[in-house]
């Protein structure tokens, strides 16, 4: 059964009535949620998708239908997870500051909170939870939009979904499950004898040229800062075209 709409927004915005029935209820909403979180974290990349009622319950010390007299199931708690990160993110008050500035910062935000919440970039933004927490950040990520005369309302949702699309897609692949091989250096030392024998410059003179040069710069095959840097330096480039 899908997840009732109007049921989940009131939990996201604590209008809904306490449960009547089942067992006595020793937490509250919040507290749950903070649980949810945590367990969340715990996973990485998939721990939003690995949340379960039954876990949660194992991690508070409560029989699993305990859970299901604050939340009606898995998807509901998702939400107020997502909407409790959303409402905890940092906020810097970049008022008055360039606007380069001003959504670098947005973007920073957002990185920190993948950083924090690995599982929330893998989240489908098509379908915010429109939830309190993710309200406000919407609201307080326009505002870096604010004396942009030359965008209009529809362009400017637009610039920032732009925005964090480019964070998003930045923070994708490096919130993967690590496999132990953290050491790069030790992968890549592993691996260059057999490579060495295999990649010819004359077959692959660009792969062997550009790749040489890019790992000699970063210590590794690839340098997600680096990567992240450039990439949100020519969004806010793409950007100006529009602004002036």
């Amino acid at each position: 059964m899908s997840a009732d709409p109007a049921r989940t927004l009131a939990l996201l915005w604590r209008t809904a009535p306490p449960a009547t029935r089942g067992p006595r209820r020793g937490l509250d909403l919040d507290a749950v949620v903070r649980a949810a979180t945590t367990l969340a974290d715990a996973g990485g990349a998939d721990g939003l998708a690995r949340l379960t009622i039954r876990a949660l319950a194992t991690d508070l010390g409560v029989a699993p239908m305990t859970i299901y007299t604050y939340v009606p199931g898995r998807d509901e708690l998702a939400d107020l997870v997502l909407d409790a990160a959303y409402a905890a993110m940092p906020r810097r008050d970049t008022a008055g500051r360039p606007w380069r500035e001003r959504l670098t910062a947005v973007a920073e935000e957002n990185r920190a909170l993948y950083r924090a919440h690995p599982w929330a970039a893998r989240v489908d933004p098509r379908r915010p939870v429109l939830g309190p927490g993710e309200t406000a950040k919407y609201e307080h990520e326009l505002a870096a939009f604010d004396d942009l005369e030359d965008l209009d309302d529809v362009d400017r949702d637009a610039a920032l979904t732009f925005l964090l699309d480019v964070t998003r897609a930045a923070a994708l692949p490096t919130t993967g499950t690590d496999d132990g091989s953290s050491d790069d250096a030790a992968w890549w030392a592993a691996r260059a004898p057999v490579l060495a024998e295999v990649l010819d410059p004359e077959r692959f003179p660009r792969a062997t040229r550009v790749g040489a040069a890019a790992g000699a710069a970063q210590g590794s095959a690839r340098d997600p800062d680096r990567a992240w840097r450039f990439g949100l330096e020519r969004a806010l480039d793409g950007l100006a075209a529009m602004i002036g």
